[in-house]
């Protein structure tokens, strides 16, 4: 009986060790590392940029816990369109993140320059930086829902019982916490390195953006004509 409930521990623990580096693994793919990474080339210290990463996972594993589980509860699945339809969002949401640190940092002239004479672009400053934490919560919310069919499937697959599934998604999200908290911290070392060089800092903050739009236009063209989510949608109408 010991050796039985042994081995059903060893099992659940190996499970449990998979799904933790699968989640590691799983914050490291390209749109997510791309997404995260307009945000925290925003900041000029470093526990900012690793917040960034944090509040990205907790929004990532916040949306696989409500909808993964909801649809394992109701033993259904996620459509493909559906699924695919979520995942082009993501691209729609790279392009906007890259567009809009752009648009940002030629405007940061602006700013500077009016900033003798007025208070006004100090405090809006400010209220843009309280707004990181915000926009990293919602990318992570924006990736969660696009991976949830993919969670729903491997959870299923590896787990029998619904607090088996909901225990295998935390650690899992704990993963890609940790996994993102690291990353954006690495990111966020050269970004604090030329902080009081605004040239450097707004050139390498640029190049971000431009890499999040160009890969955004990809991601979207590769979903919607590669992967056939276009002709799916003429399908419906």
């Amino acid at each position: 009986m010991h050796c039985c409930g042994g081995i059903l521990v060893g099992e659940l623990l190996s499970i449990l060790g998979l799904g933790f580096l699968l989640g590691l693994k799983h914050a490291m793919e390209p749109d997510h590392v791309i997404a995260v990474s307009t945000i925290a080339s925003q900041s000029k210290k470093l526990w900012k940029s690793s917040l960034t990463g944090i509040f990205w996972g907790v929004g990532h594993t916040a949306t696989l816990c409500f909808v993964g589980l909801a649809v394992i509860l109701l033993k259904g699945e996620i459509p493909e369109i559906w699924a695919m339809s979520l995942e082009y969002v993501v691209g729609i949401m790279l392009v906007y993140l890259g567009c809009s640190a752009i648009i940002r940092y030629k405007n940061s002239r602006i700013h500077r320059a009016s900033h003798h004479g007025s208070q006004e672009p100090q405090t809006q400053v400010h209220r843009y930086k309280g707004t990181l934490y915000v926009k990293s919560l919602f990318m992570g919310f924006v990736h969660g829902l696009a991976g949830s069919a993919a969670m729903v499937i491997l959870t299923i697959s590896t787990v029998q019982t619904v607090w088996g599934g909901v225990l295998y998604i935390l650690v899992f999200g704990l993963g890609t916490i940790i996994s993102m908290l690291v990353f954006t911290t690495i990111l966020g070392i050269p970004f604090v390195m030329v902080s009081k060089r605004a040239m450097f800092h707004k050139a390498f903050a640029q190049i971000t953006g431009v890499i999040s739009t160009v890969f955004g236009f990809y991601y979207m063209y590769h979903l919607g004509v590669s992967e056939g989510l276009f002709h799916l949608w003429i399908q419906r109408i």
